[in-house]
């Protein structure tokens, strides 16, 4: 059985595993499903359709599943989806998505949301993320893997942040980030590349000198966008690293940050 402080609300329709753990004041929704390995601190909120993975830790303050902050929102029946071991910290709030869009917010596995970071509705983040205290996303903010956003900063509705890009503390971001940057600043602005990151996650030297390579074609040639893709993609024939960076560039965004 799950163990459940004695001073929790836990709606009886709500699917706990039974090794989960809940916290004192928390409040746990008729339509919640949380995994095995899992624990909601105390004064927490889930509620909504929300289904938590295995191994999740919740500290506490956190909302999570709770309507959008979309005024279109009239009641459908949408949700909140977040996989395995992801540690949420104080005052984190995660909104479940609207029918205007996927009708369902997701997060992966393996993220830090550190406090106060709050996820809008219809946002994807994908695995072994990093949100520093204060970060924010807008609604339908698709975030790669491995991406650190920097303490405050702050990302526009329908913006994509490619996979191991970094994103500097206090930033705002209104355009797309593509893979492997770092970038900085209201707006922010390319900085470089995120080697360091790639590094400690094992890339190889030549690989990352091909993705600097990337950087100086993309952001110190001035190449227009098609001219600099063409010229990387010859490059990506000898290192596919680059592929994802390509692919990132082909899709329609808002446009790159550059």
């Amino acid at each position: 059985m799950p163990t459940i402080h004695p001073q929790a609300l836990v709606d009886s329709r709500a699917e706990l595993a039974d090794d989960v753990e809940v916290g004192a004041f928390s409040i746990i929704g008729p339509h919640v499903k949380i995994g095995a390995g899992s624990v909601i601190g105390p004064h927490a909120i889930v509620t909504g359709r929300t289904t938590l993975g295995v191994n999740n830790r919740v500290f506490q303050f956190c909302s999570i599943g709770e309507i959008s902050q979309d005024k279109k929102y009239s009641g459908e029946a949408v949700t909140t989806t977040i996989g395995d071991n992801n540690t949420i910290r104080e005052y984190v709030t995660i909104h479940a998505g609207t029918v205007q869009d996927r009708g369902d917010t997701r997060i992966g596995n393996d993220n830090w949301l550190l406090a106060y970071t709050h996820i809008a509705h219809d946002c994807v983040v994908g695995n072994h993320t990093v949100f520093s205290n204060g970060a924010q996303l807008s609604g339908h903010v698709h975030v790669g893997d491995h991406v650190t956003m920097g303490g405050f900063s702050g990302v526009h509705q329908f913006c994509r942040i490619g996979a191991h890009a970094m994103v500097a503390g206090g930033s705002i971001i209104v355009q797309d980030v593509p893979p492997y940057m770092t970038v900085a600043g209201y707006p922010a602005k390319p900085a470089g590349v995120n080697s360091e990151g790639l590094r400690r996650r094992g890339f190889s030297a030549e690989d990352i000198q091909a993705i600097r390579r990337a950087y100086k074609t993309l952001y110190r040639e001035g190449l227009t966008l098609k001219e600099a893709r063409d010229k990387m993609a010859q490059e990506a024939a000898l290192f596919p690293v680059l592929e994802m960076l390509l692919r990132f560039l082909e899709a329609e965004g808002r446009g790159i940050v550059r």
